[in-house]
C-alpha cells in the first residue's frame, strides 16, 4: 500500500525522481536500474501511459520491489485505426499521388492504386491491437486475414473468423499486405529480415505500428530500394527520433508518422485516465488491473 501523501512525477524527469514514490513516464525515457535508485527507496511503481514496456527494465524493477504498470486497452482503437490507414493509403496511392500533385501538376498525378477487398492481410501478433485490425479489414474491407500468433487459442481466429498461420514462413508467402503488432521481445527483434521479406508475394505492402525493432531496417530499406517490396506504412523506427538524414526519408514509397498512431485525443484520454486511475487504487492499498510484473505486488 502507498502512503496517501505519495509523490508523482510526470515525464520521468530524473531531476524531479529523488523521493518521488509513483514515475509517471514515456516512451523516451530508459528506466534502467540506476535510473530507478535515483529515485531513492521511496519509488514503488513506473507507469507507462499504452501498452510498450521495452524502455522499461522489468527484470531490475521486480528486483526492487517497484511495480511497472501500463495500460493496455488505452491505445487498441487509435492505433487500430492508424494501421488501416496506412494501409488504404498504401494501397489507394494518397500521399504519393499528393506529392506528385503538388509538385508536377493534375495531368501528371496517375498513379494507379489496388483495391483491398478481397486481397489476403497478413498479421503477425493477434493481441488486442492485431484483433481489432483483422475485425476492420475482415468484416469492414473484405480482406481475407490470416495471422500468426501461437499462443492465442483457436478460438479466437474462430470468432475473428481469421485462418490460423502454423509459422511465420507459412504466413508470409501468402501476405499481399503485412501487418505488424507484437511486442519487442528478444525474441522479436529483427523478427522481420532480409529472409522474411524475400518470403513476401511481388508487390507486398508492410505496414508497422508495432516497434521499430521488429524489423531489420536495413533489410527493409533494401528491399524498398530494389522494389522486392512495393512499398512501407511505418509509425514506429530504429531508432527512434527518426535522424533527419535517415534513407527513409528518401524513399518515395514510405508512408512515415512519428509514433502517433496511439496519440489521439481519444487514445491519449483513455491511456491517461488509465494510468490516473491505477495509481489511486495503488494509493488506497487495492490492486490495479495492468501489473507487468505481478511477482513484484
Amino acid at each position: 500500500m502507498l502512503e496517501p501523501h505519495a509523490t508523482l512525477v510526470a515525464g520521468g524527469d530524473a531531476a524531479l525522481l529523488p523521493g518521488c514514490t509513483v514515475a509517471i513516464i514515456t516512451a523516451l525515457i530508459d528506466a534502467n536500474g540506476a535510473w530507478m535508485d535515483a529515485a531513492g527507496d521511496a519509488l514503488r511503481a513506473i507507469c507507462r501511459p499504452g501498452i510498450g514496456v521495452d524502455n522499461i527494465d522489468i527484470a531490475a524493477a521486480t528486483k526492487r520491489g517497484i511495480l511497472v504498470i501500463n495500460t493496455p486497452d488505452g491505445p487498441t482503437e487509435s492505433t487500430a485505426e492508424h494501421a488501416v490507414a496506412l494501409l488504404l493509403a498504401l494501397a489507394k496511392q494518397v500521399v504519393a499521388s499528393d506529392r506528385v500533385l503538388r509538385t508536377e501538376g493534375w495531368r501528371a498525378a496517375r498513379l494507379r492504386g489496388i483495391e483491398v477487398r478481397g486481397k489476403t492481410l497478413g498479421i503477425v501478433g493477434l493481441g488486442r491491437i492485431g484483433r481489432r485490425v483483422a475485425q476492420i479489414c475482415r468484416q469492414g474491407l473484405g480482406m481475407h486475414v490470416v495471422a500468426y500468433d501461437p499462443p492465442v487459442p483457436d478460438e479466437t481466429f474462430a470468432t475473428l473468423d481469421v485462418a490460423r498461420a502454423a509459422t511465420l514462413d507459412d504466413l508470409l508467402p501468402h501476405a499481399q499486405f503485412l501487418s505488424l503488432h507484437c511486442a519487442l521481445t528478444p525474441e522479436t527483434r529483427h523478427l522481420i529480415g532480409a529472409r522474411e521479406l524475400g518470403l513476401l508475394p511481388p508487390g507486398a505492402l508492410l505496414i508497422n505500428v508495432s516497434r521499430g525493432a521488429v524489423v531489420d531496417q536495413a533489410a527493409l530499406i533494401a528491399a524498398l530500394s530494389d522494389g522486392r517490396l512495393a512499398g512501407a506504412g511505418l509509425d514506429v523506427f530504429d531508432p527512434e527520433p527518426l535522424p533527419d538524414d535517415h534513407p527513409l526519408l528518401r524513399l518515395p514509397n514510405v508512408i512515415l508518422t512519428p509514433h502517433i498512431a496511439s496519440y489521439t485525443a481519444d487514445g491519449a484520454r483513455a491511456m491517461h485516465i488509465g494510468v490516473a486511475q491505477q495509481v489511486v487504487q495503488l494509493l488506497r492499498g487495492e490492486r490495479p488491473p495492468h501489473i507487468v510484473n505481478p511477482e513484484a505486488w
